[in-house]
């Protein structure tokens, strides 16, 4: 169980159905704080509630809330006035509409907190809104009011608890319109593949092995002022230059990034093509495609080539076996006439 303080005390208004609640902070500041002081002697520098009318410091129990008119005239609201808004959400988170989580824009993600059952008859309607959103696969959406304003926000399932998300309106997100780039860039398919490459080599990693690096310096510079120690010297900076040759720069980032994990660096090869619009082959102004030839064409001329080559060593066998018969023709032609004129000789 959480043991910190709920900021804010309601129910959940889901149709007919009232789940009390207890709102919650769901995330902390590790950040480390200073103080600011007199940089000649060290002495601290407060800022002091100074009463305009009276010039006299107050404390802090007798300081409210007022609103500034345009003329300036201060008019009081007191917390009994903001208790009694017109507004069903001022004690209420009224969820309004069931949507996919997808259709949230991460711009608008805000503040976040837990809800809390209040109390023994709140499980039961509570258990039920979670489970509701764990098998829909969706988030509701809510209005609520909290801290002088209503807000809308995002119910989500985290683990066994329900997390409410501030969202801000619509409205109060700007459109980032002129922040792309105003000239014409064309990105190679080379250039993708490397940056590809380079995406597939730095991976995934955990979020819980992160942590804030700028905090445990500051924390070492702190502990060696307070033992009277010279602080720890920052490292070199790494050189940045303007990147002239993006392709250079991006293989580089790939061998650095292997190395960095253990691995061989080797050679940067170029990604197998990806069945996509960009690798199809473009033929521009009717030009001839310079593509090479593709491993079936070289199969093909590969087999041409074989059977030529099995043509002309055939053709050379025939050619030879009938020089071969024709020199045994004439070999028996010059034995037949030796042995006639031998019997002609032997009758004479």
């Amino acid at each position: 169980m959480l043991l910190v303080r709920s900021i804010w005390n309601g129910a959940i208004s889901f149709g007919l159905v009232s789940i009390p609640i207890k709102l919650v902070n769901a995330t902390e500041s590790h950040s480390i704080s200073f103080r600011q002081i007199h940089t000649e002697d060290g002495g601290r520098v407060r800022y002091r509630k100074v009463c305009e009318l009276e010039d006299r410091e107050i404390t802090q129990s007798e300081i409210g809330k007022g609103y500034e008119d345009a003329d300036g005239t201060i008019i009081p609201i007191t917390d009994e006035d903001l208790a009694h808004l017109p507004l069903p959400t001022a004690k209420t988170i009224e969820i309004v509409a069931f949507v996919p989580a997808d259709r949230i824009d991460p711009l608008q993600m805000d503040a976040s907190y837990y809800l809390q059952a209040g109390g023994a008859p709140a499980a039961k309607p509570y258990t039920l809104l979670r489970e509701a959103l764990k098998r829909s696969n969706k988030v509701a959406i809510a209005k609520f009011a909290l801290r002088g304003r209503e807000r809308l926000g995002m119910l989500r399932v985290v683990e066994d608890a329900i997390a409410l998300h501030g969202l801000l309106w619509p409205d109060e997100v700007r459109a980032p319109e002129g922040l792309a780039p105003d000239t014409k860039v064309t990105v190679s398919d080379k250039e993708l593949d490397l940056a590809d490459a380079l995406m597939d080599t730095l991976g995934e990693i955990d979020l819980d092995d992160l942590h804030d690096e700028y905090r445990e310096a500051l924390e070492e510079v702190v502990a060696a002022k307070a033992a009277g120690e010279a602080p720890p010297e920052a490292p070199e900076p790494a050189r940045s230059g303007k990147v002239l040759d993006l392709m250079a720069a991006l293989e580089k980032s790939v061998r650095e990034a292997k190395e960095s994990r253990g691995e061989e660096p080797g050679e940067v090869r170029q990604l197998p093509q990806r069945k996509s619009a960009r690798t199809a082959p473009k033929q521009t102004g009717g030009k001839k495609s310079t593509a090479k030839a593709t491993p079936a064409k070289k199969t093909a001329a590969a087999k041409r080539s074989t059977a030529k080559s099995t043509a002309k060593s055939t053709a050379g066998s025939a050619q030879g076996t009938k020089k071969t018969a024709s020199a045994k023709k004439a070999t028996s032609a010059k034995k037949t006439a030796t042995k006639k004129t031998t019997a002609r000789k032997r009758t004479a």
